[in-house]
């Protein structure tokens, strides 16, 4: 069965999207073009530097349905990019909406300077 599922992920088309990359004060904003990706098929993993996002589309027809044309159908995105320690990679956030998914990477709170008590012995 694993390699019937390999060939099939090879015979799909393989897309880097469309990316926008926005940084404000309060860390970087990520937009990522996935058309037709549903949530259940989109993986965002990060691993050591990199932050890997791939989803897959699917398109579902009838059995009497043949297509004359087809321009977009079934395909994957993978996109990687690299995080650098400035990130606070436990509240990276999430959200796909309208086939454009959102990635908010806030930045390590500075820190602050504070005072050292002294504790009498």
């Amino acid at each position: 069965m694993s390699e019937i599922v390999k060939k099939e992920d090879r015979s799909l088309a393989r897309y880097r999207p469309a990316t926008d990359i926005l940084e404000r004060e309060d860390g970087f904003y990520i937009y990522m073009d996935l058309p037709g990706v549903k949530r259940e098929d989109l993986a965002i993993d990060l691993q050591d530097d990199e932050l890997t996002v791939q989803g897959r589309t699917t398109l579902a027809h009838g059995q009497d349905e043949h297509f004359a044309e087809m321009q977009f159908g079934e395909c994957e995105y993978v996109r990687a990019i690299s995080v650098s320690d400035i990130i606070d990679r436990d509240k990276i956030k999430a959200n796909l909406s309208g086939g454009v998914l959102e990635l908010h990477l806030p930045k390590v709170e500075k820190v602050q300077p504070r005072k050292i008590e002294i504790v009498s012995a």
